[in-house]
Formats: C-alpha cells, sequence, structure tokens
C-alpha cells in the first residue's frame, strides 16, 4: 500500500476501485470542482462513496448549494449509464437516506449502510462510513452538531489564512483544522480509539481490512493484522483510496487542488 499524487495535466488513470467520501454537498467548503477535474482525470469500474457525500445536517442551517455540486451528482450518473458500479454507502450527514434503504437506482446504483469489498488478492474489506463506531455521532447528536459547527469555524479561518499566505506569497500550504486533528490531545485520542475499535470489528467479523472515512484523514496502515484504508475528504485533503489493476491500493492526493 503506498501513496500517491497527480496532477491535471496528467492522461486519464483507470483503476479498478475508486473510493471517496466526506464531498460534503451543500456547504460552501465543497470542493466539487475539484472532484470533477478528478472525475474526469481518472477512470474505474467501481465507485465507492462512503458516506457524508450530501450534508443534510448543513442544509438544514443554511443551504448552499452551486451549480459544481449539481454537476457532481449528473458525473456520478452519468458513470452509471455507462456501466461503472456506483455504491453509495450513507454516513451521519447523509443519515436522512438511511429510511428507504436498502435502495437501488436502474443497474448500476446501490444505496446502503455498509457493504463488504473483494479486492483482487481476494482480501475482504469492510466498508462503512464509520459513523456508527462513533460514540458522539451515536450517543450524543447534539455535541456532534456542535463539534460540526466548530469545524466549520475553522475552515473559515483557514480560508483567511490562505488569502493571507497569497498576499505574502508564501507558497507553504498550513491548515489550522488539520493541526487541530494531529496535535490537539482529545482529537488525537479520538481518532486513535475510532481507528482501533472499527479495526477490531472488521478482525472480530473476519475481515482483512476496512475502508472508511467520517474523520477526514486520509491513512493507509495496519492495526493489529488488519489493514486500515481511510479515503479522507473533498472539503481540505481532496483524497481517495484506489485499488490499481495489480491489486495495489493507494492513497491519491489531486493536485489540482492547491
Amino acid at each position: 500500500m503506498t501513496k500517491n499524487q497527480f496532477a491535471p495535466e496528467d492522461d486519464p488513470i483507470h483503476f479498478r476501485s475508486i473510493f471517496i467520501s466526506d464531498i460534503h454537498l451543500g456547504t460552501r467548503f465543497s470542493q466539487a470542482e475539484e472532484l470533477l477535474e478528478f472525475f474526469k482525470f481518472t477512470r474505474c469500474e467501481n465507485l465507492y462513496l462512503v458516506g457524508d457525500i450530501i450534508d443534510g445536517w448543513a442544509m438544514k442551517r443554511k443551504l448552499k448549494w452551486a451549480q459544481s455540486h449539481s454537476d457532481v451528482i449528473q458525473k456520478i450518473l452519468r458513470k452509471a449509464r455507462k456501466g461503472t458500479n456506483v455504491y453509495y454507502i450513507t454516513g451521519n450527514h447523509d443519515d436522512f437516506l438511511r429510511s428507504f434503504l436498502p435502495l437501488g437506482l436502474g443497474d448500476h446504483v446501490k444505496v446502503m449502510d455498509e457493504c463488504e469489498y473483494i479486492s483482487l488478492n481476494h482480501e475482504r474489506f469492510y466498508i462503512t462510513h464509520g459513523d456508527f463506531f462513533d460514540s458522539v455521532t451515536m450517543t450524543k447528536r447534539w455535541l456532534a452538531v456542535l463539534g460540526d459547527v466548530g469545524y466549520d469555524v475553522l475552515l473559515h479561518v483557514n480560508q483567511i489564512l490562505a488569502w493571507c499566505r497569497k498576499q505574502l506569497r508564501y507558497q507553504r500550504h498550513w491548515s489550522l483544522s488539520q493541526y487541530v486533528k494531529d496535535h490537539v490531545k482529545r482529537s488525537v485520542s479520538f481518532i486513535t480509539d475510532f481507528e482501533s475499535i472499527l479495526s477490531e470489528h472488521a478482525k472480530r467479523h473476519h475481515y482483512d481490512g476496512v475502508i472508511c472515512g467520517h474523520i477526514h484523514k486520509a491513512e493507509m496502515r495496519e492495526i493489529e493484522g488488519i489493514k486500515y484504508l481511510n479515503c479522507g475528504d473533498w472539503v481540505e485533503s481532496c483524497t481517495a483510496i484506489v485499488e490499481t489493476y495489480e491489486g495495489e491500493f493507494k492513497i491519491i492526493r489531486w493536485l489540482g487542488h492547491s
């Protein structure tokens, strides 16, 4: 399992499967235009949307639905019409879909809470958004919503910092929200617990690995013999997990994102 990067000028790259999560369509911070570019330069047999694709929580507070957000939905449906298998795994922000599950839209679109993925190397992966393994989201929704608002505040600060960097011609990227996730003790502890609980669940059910989203932190490593793969997000990092036709899993960071 390796990390990889590619930029918009590259030719389209073909993968067996692409896994993306946390697009948060309906919010001002969704990098929908970057995702459309990513789709333009990639091809795949299977597209897994690993939760929080549409942000129902944010839309209840204030709808921010740009044309590019509609374009993302249309692009995904167009891929399905052309034969790409699309699997939509619901997350906590798009939990409004859960009362309709399981749901099929045509021959190539399936919507569900979780599913199984068999890799080219015959490994079994458990695919879930991950919110079912987050005690805060499941037992203290009000606190989860409050944390979501706090995350929005950090993203606003990030925009101000990005403007300052641009004025000072400072090229190095720095994210306050990413810093909090990586260095604030409570945040680091929460992420570590989340990864461990999810990996333990996969191990208990005899999976070889787990593919998830939820915490907006792209990761690919082994935890007690379980391959833990997190897709990251399309709010800040613009990352995806892919499986190549050689059976290798990679983290892709879209370099079209500045």
